[in-house]
């Protein structure tokens, strides 16, 4: 589905245990995701040639630690190669966080530099939603890490946290670096949907509410229904 001038891409996520279920799962939601985010670390065993050989939509492929939220323990050299084995295979996107070592740092963007790969460079605070001074200076250390593409997401606890998510937009811009930031947890919903119409370069969601990765995500067919209402358009 191709994007319009008033909303951004909707990446749904897709996370399951083998890459004939993921592929099902995206099959399944046919045109309704603009980007498809691969989990690696939920699969039993990681791959990613089939996702690229079977799935048309543009991929993002995302190998989430254990110390960001994710399920991969593992070496660290280990984590990296399928993400640069992604890029190397044609892949649209690929998920770094920003607390990874520089080693990982070096080898993703060396192989990003020879590929239309763009990186996407990670922070999550599953606790809050800091202040914005931190949240602009994350943001700054991300330009810096050479990101082509910043992704902040935070917990909400009320209104003032997704007021301050959403004020980043504003300084990306001012960066001139394309920003997703949005806020986890019931107050944020409404931060997933506001982002789309907010600058926000794209947002996330599911395949359904069953299985939403992480707290407060809606399912590719309420954001777009929610999308439709906003656009005029019958639903």
């Amino acid at each position: 589905m191709k994007t319009t001038e008033n909303r951004r891409p909707i990446c749904v996520s897709i996370a399951k245990k083998t890459a004939e279920e993921g592929i099902s799962a995206a099959t399944s939601i046919g045109t309704l995701a603009d980007i498809i985010e691969i989990r690696l670390d939920c699969l039993t065993h990681i791959t990613v040639s089939p996702f690229l050989t079977h799935l048309p939509q543009p991929l993002l492929f995302t190998n989430r630690p254990t110390w960001e939220g994710g399920n991969f323990a593992g070496n660290e050299e280990l984590r990296i190669a399928p993400l640069i084995e992604a890029i190397h295979r044609g892949c649209h996107f690929v998920d770094l966080e920003l607390k990874s070592p520089p080693s990982s740092h070096h080898s993703v963007l060396t192989a990003v530099e020879k590929s239309s790969c763009r990186l996407i460079c990670s922070w999550h605070n599953f606790q809050e939603t800091p202040s914005f001074a931190e949240l602009v200076g994350r943001l700054a250390m991300m330009q810096d890490q050479g990101a082509h593409i910043a992704k902040i997401v935070t917990m909400a606890h009320d209104a003032d946290d997704v007021r301050r998510i959403l004020m980043l937009q504003e300084e990306a811009a001012k960066m001139d670096l394309p920003l997703t930031a949005f806020c986890m947890g019931r107050p944020g919903v409404i931060s997933r949907v506001a982002t789309l119409w907010l600058g926000g370069f794209m947002s996330y969601c599911a395949v359904n509410d069953e299985e939403a990765t992480a707290p407060g995500q809606l399912s590719v067919i309420a954001l777009r229904h929610i999308e439709a209402l906003m656009m005029g358009k019958e639903v």
